[in-house]
């Protein structure tokens, strides 16, 4: 597997996998019943990659300009923390574990960078995909953050009972 920075060239792409499987009604992972339209742009990639100078947009495939597989977004949060978002594999490749194997590079990209600690933000109604982290050592904190309903770029809700709880892992004593 090769994981690699996101090129400037990869990010429609990157927006459709993500959109894909965020938005449309395909594997297991989806908000399609709580959350319409697109979860991101390449636009919208492209501002917060300038917003954020030291995140990392990483994409993952079987070998290097390969088809785009998965994708995961981290940026340090904080002196020893970093956060990881949108991560994403293609729905039809979800039974391949590829979303594991995403997960644990991703842990080693920020550990080589000085993580301890990993942290994010699941929708709180996300039952089955929070279980899914705790499998893998998340817990949740017992913080919540509020859905940002006044901004689209994440979504036009279907349901005004959402919000965010924040899972965290020690990665490094």
């Amino acid at each position: 597997m090769d994981l690699t920075p996101a090129e400037d060239r990869d990010l429609e792409a990157v927006a459709a996998l993500v959109n894909r499987a965020y938005r449309a009604d395909e594997g297991w992972t989806n908000e399609a019943s709580y959350l319409a339209g697109e979860r991101t742009s390449g636009a919208t990639l492209r501002a917060d990659l300038a917003a954020s100078p030291q995140a990392a947009l990483l994409t993952l495939r079987d070998e290097p300009g390969g088809p785009l597989l998965g994708v995961v977004w981290l940026e340090p949060a904080g002196a020893d923390a970093w956060y990881l978002g949108m991560l994403t594999v293609s729905p039809d490749l979800q039974d391949r574990k590829l979303g594991r194997q995403l997960l644990e590079n991703a842990e080693a990209f920020a550990i080589a960078r000085g993580a301890r600690r990993i942290r994010m933000t699941v929708i709180a109604i996300r039952d089955a995909l929070i279980a899914w982290y705790e499998r893998r050592g998340y817990r949740a904190t017992g913080e919540r953050e509020p859905f940002p309903y006044e901004d689209q770029r994440f979504g036009v809700p279907n349901r005004e009972d959402l919000d965010f709880v924040v899972l965290e892992k020690q990665v490094r004593p």
